[in-house]
């Protein structure tokens, strides 16, 4: 995906603890408010952004609650980019010996998160960057015309 200056960027970093994925849905919800989505497109953007930060927190190492997940938002015109980041060497699989895939294109059906995100937002992509050991999730959403 092409980078390109945002009008805005705002940031946020949350534990990876469950009681804290409130706080980044009350936070995407201040940043889709001020734009011209509807109400039902800020509610869509607000539960796929809590889909993916606790699926980042299910993925994290065996509970280990010291790692931060980290939501970027880039504010444009006429879309929402959400970047949803957490440690790629901290993720390991809780019961099967091969980590899962945290690529939401092929998503199992089992996987209602994954298909959830797909579904509420307009482009979804992973991208998983071992240089700087980050897992990205990003998330687009297009203001209607």
């Amino acid at each position: 995906m092409p980078s390109t200056k945002a009008l805005a960027e705002v940031e946020l970093s949350i534990p990876s603890r469950p009681e804290y994925v409130g706080v980044a849905r009350l936070a995407i919800l201040g940043v889709a408010s001020r734009m011209r989505f509807s109400y039902d497109e800020v509610e869509d953007i607000r539960l796929a952004v809590g889909e993916a930060c606790t699926r980042s927190i299910d993925r994290l190492s065996n509970g280990d609650e010291t790692h931060v997940i980290t939501l970027r938002c880039l504010i444009d015109a006429n879309r929402l980019t959400i970047e949803v980041r957490n440690p790629l060497a901290a993720m390991q699989p809780k019961e099967s010996p091969e980590p899962p895939s945290m690529d939401l294109a092929g998503a199992p059906e089992d996987n209602l998160s994954g298909v959830l995100i797909r579904i509420l937002m307009d482009e979804v992509d992973t991208e998983e960057r071992e240089a700087d050991g980050v897992h990205l999730l990003r998330m687009v959403k297009y203001v209607a015309r």
